[in-house]
């Protein structure tokens, strides 16, 4: 399944104007389960950051949460990098034309070659490692490029259904991954062999959220895969759906999940 493509095609839409791009930020915020986990956590790790603290975003994509974190304290001193030069020029035109340029850069880099030496306070990767084949060199990179007692927060699809892989011989709904997910030993196994301590990992998109996910995102890119002309129904068919899918991003966010096809992980210098 071309996820990727479907992306692009959201993206190159809302370039047209800065508002068209703060709503799309706006409705992933709201849509996207995975936005709502590392929200929560962003807040809880924020209390134990500097002010000025120093901020990685490992992957930064769209700039969704280079968007959000930035937002979230001005004195924050922001570098995203990501291997797509597309979208890092993207970003670094849409973070000046909203003059929020002047303590986030966007760079074009492989994280594999991540030369940082304690720099960050904090990295955060969401939605990145099951695209990076080295992921044990990546996870080295980081911990050399935190400070120390520097936080790492990460968000991947895990082993119990992630990628939507929940059998031996499934073929995984994102055809651009390179892993269908960790389980929490594997992740914690090569977090710990990276140098870090105190991590923690926790499932999200238990049952409530795995629904949602269903609903809100399987279905739509399962339709626009067929057919960019789903696009002009989305609007009708998430404004049925939406309600439901709140109340279910809602539990999901609140319950302890004994399993989940989402891992969110923490992890300390």
């Amino acid at each position: 399944m071309q996820y990727e493509l479907i992306k692009r095609s959201l993206g190159r839409y809302s370039k047209r104007s800065l508002f068209l791009r703060k709503t799309l930020f706006a409705l992933l915020d709201l849509l996207l389960l995975r936005t709502w986990h590392v929200k929560k956590a962003l807040n809880n790790l924020s209390r134990n950051l500097p002010e000025d603290a120093a901020v990685l975003d490992a992957g930064s994509g769209f700039g969704q949460y280079t968007w959000r974190m930035s937002r979230k304290n001005r004195r924050w001193n922001i570098k995203a990098v990501d291997l797509n030069e597309e979208h890092v020029n993207d970003c670094n035109n849409f973070f000046s034309e909203t003059g929020r340029s002047g303590n986030v850069t966007f760079i074009t880099k492989d994280l594999t070659s991540l030369n940082d030496i304690n720099s960050f306070n904090l990295i955060l990767s969401v939605d990145v490692m099951e695209h990076i084949p080295e992921d044990e060199k990546v996870f080295r990179a980081f911990f050399r490029s935190l400070k120390n007692d520097g936080y790492l927060l990460i968000s991947t699809p895990s082993d119990k259904g992630g990628s939507d892989v929940h059998n031996e011989g499934d073929i995984s709904f994102i055809d651009e991954h390179v892993r269908n997910g960790y389980s929490k030993e594997e992740i914690t196994g090569k977090l710990s062999s990276a140098g870090f301590r105190k991590t923690d990992v926790k499932y999200t998109y238990g049952v409530p959220g795995h629904i949602s996910w269903i609903f809100s995102m399987k279905y739509p890119v399962k339709l626009l895969n067929l057919s960019r002309l789903f696009f002009i129904v989305l609007p009708f068919y998430y404004l049925i759906i939406f309600p439901f899918c709140i109340i279910l991003n809602i539990m999901d966010l609140h319950f302890i999940h004994k399993a989940g096809t989402g891992l969110l992980v923490t992890a300390q210098k």
